[in-house]
This record gives C-alpha cells, sequence and structure tokens, in this order.
C-alpha cells in the first residue's frame, strides 16, 4: 500500500511532460520564423520563371500559328462548274453583242495591243503566267485583266498562294494548228469558237490547287456567272477554269469611240487597268 502513491507520483509526473512535449511541439507548428518581403519576391519570380519554361517548351510555330486553309475545316464543296454547248454559244453571242471580233492572226493582235484593246496579264506576287505561254499571247481585255486582279488578290488573301493563268487571248491562225494537235479544243469559227479569240477568256490551271481552293473558286465564281458577269467551264481534260468575263465586270475600263482633234475620224482607246 505505501508504494500506491508512489507510483501515482511517477504516472501523474510523465503525464505533465508528455502534455508539456506535445504543448511545445504543437507552439512550434504555428510559430515559423518570419519571411522577408525579399524572398517572397524572390519565389515568386523562380515559379514565373519555370512556368515560361515550361510554355516555350511546349508551343512551336506549327501550334501557335494555325495553317490556311485549316486542314480539318468542314468543305462544303460545290459541283463542278460544268459548261455546255448552250454556254459556249451564249460567249460566242455576248461578244459578238459586244462587239469584240475575232482576232485573224498576230498583226492584229499586235495593233490591239498597241491600241491597249489588249493589255498584259497582271502578273503580280498573286498572279503567275505558264511559263510556256508565248509572250505576245500574254493579253487581254482590260476588264479580263481587272477581273484577274481582283480574283487573284482575294484568293492570295486567304491561301497565300499564288494562281496560274495557263491560257489568254488566241488567234484563229492559232486556234486552227491547235485543233490538228488537241481534239478537245473549240472551233476557229461558227457559233460555238473559242472565246480566247477575242482576248475576253483566260483559263485559271487547277493543277496544284488543293481541294480547298478548287472549293473557293467555285464559291468565288458562281455568283458572278449567275450575275451575268462571267462565264464558267470547269474543265477536266485540260484541267483549268475557263472563264470568259463580260465588258459589265468593270464598265469603266470599256473601250470607247472618241473623235480626234480634227473630228475628222474616230480614235479607239482603251483605259488602262488600275
Amino acid at each position: 500500500m505505501r508504494c500506491l502513491p508512489i507510483l501515482l507520483a511517477v504516472l501523474l509526473a510523465a503525464g505533465t511532460d508528455a502534455s508539456a512535449f506535445a504543448a511545445k511541439r504543437k507552439t512550434h507548428h504555428r510559430v515559423s520564423a518570419p519571411v522577408s518581403t525579399h524572398a517572397k519576391a524572390s519565389c515568386r519570380h523562380r515559379a514565373r520563371s519555370r512556368r515560361a519554361a515550361l510554355e516555350a517548351k511546349d508551343e512551336s510555330p506549327a501550334t501557335t500559328i494555325p495553317e490556311v486553309p485549316l486542314r480539318h475545316a468542314k468543305l462544303i464543296m460545290l459541283p463542278p462548274l460544268k459548261g455546255s454547248r448552250e454556254s459556249l454559244v451564249r460567249q460566242n453571242q455576248r461578244s459578238e453583242a459586244e462587239g469584240l471580233d475575232r482576232i485573224e492572226d498576230d498583226d492584229q493582235l499586235n495593233e490591239l495591243r498597241t491600241q491597249r484593246a489588249l493589255v498584259a496579264v497582271p502578273v503580280s506576287m498573286s498572279l503567275r503566267v505558264n511559263t510556256e505561254l508565248p509572250v505576245n499571247r500574254r493579253y487581254c481585255r482590260p476588264w479580263t485583266a481587272r477581273f484577274l486582279s481582283d480574283l487573284a488578290r482575294v484568293h492570295y488573301d486567304r491561301f497565300h498562294r499564288s494562281i496560274q493563268v495557263n491560257s489568254a487571248v488566241r488567234t484563229v491562225a492559232y486556234q486552227r494548228r491547235l485543233i490538228e494537235v488537241n481534239g478537245n479544243a473549240a472551233p476557229a469559227e461558227g457559233d460555238i469558237a473559242s472565246p480566247h479569240l477575242t482576248g475576253a477568256t483566260i483559263d485559271i490551271g487547277k493543277k496544284g490547287l488543293s481541294m480547298s481552293e478548287i472549293a473557293w473558286m467555285r464559291a468565288y465564281l458562281l455568283p458572278l456567272q449567275t450575275a451575268g458577269k462571267i462565264d464558267v467551264e470547269e474543265e477536266f481534260y485540260q484541267s483549268c477554269f475557263h472563264i470568259t468575263v463580260y465588258k459589265s465586270y468593270a464598265p469603266s475600263l470599256t473601250p470607247k469611240i472618241v473623235p480626234n482633234k480634227q473630228g475628222s475620224s474616230a480614235a479607239l482607246i482603251a483605259a488602262g487597268v488600275e
């Protein structure tokens, strides 16, 4: 019995020491050494540097700059703008109504160039000409040149690629030779003669164009055809957009007959392409 008080005293002392130790540990956990403002700023700077390094590692021009056209963009593909005999007849009738004669030979072609009734295809960063096309046949009517400039500019803004003119003005003499080697060529005479003979028609090459570009071309050309400003025949044997442009596309560029100073004759003049 004498040992009981001693045992109780020992247990009481042990409990007191454990409580004190726990309190000391808890207090130590709550109270931390003060952190300076400079140290906090340094930590934030290091965190920002790590985030920037990770972002720089993950990003590249391919991930930050979208391709044009987008590879996975949903395309609305219009049907081909196929030509017909009726369309070819209409192109000849309208050309005749607009006073455009078929150019017989190189002499007449050169005369029209001198009069500025034919102007050079407006080559630019957005429009090129097939290098195989003879230099004296890289010409067209002024309103056709305006159409080419507009088409090439808008296409380049969308795709950052140029388009190519494969054919422009032709002469009757050349068309006759072409028929001998190309059974798909249009006649040089008659109501379905090639509209290229007037200088108002050009062919835009399809070779090398993506499906996005072909879909875009169809969507661009169809409203102009519906409005009666152009006629389009999408060819597959020659792989091109055959386009005849009418004066109504750019009326301000239509050649006008004006008297000369003496008033004794008329001079044919054509406005240049702006």
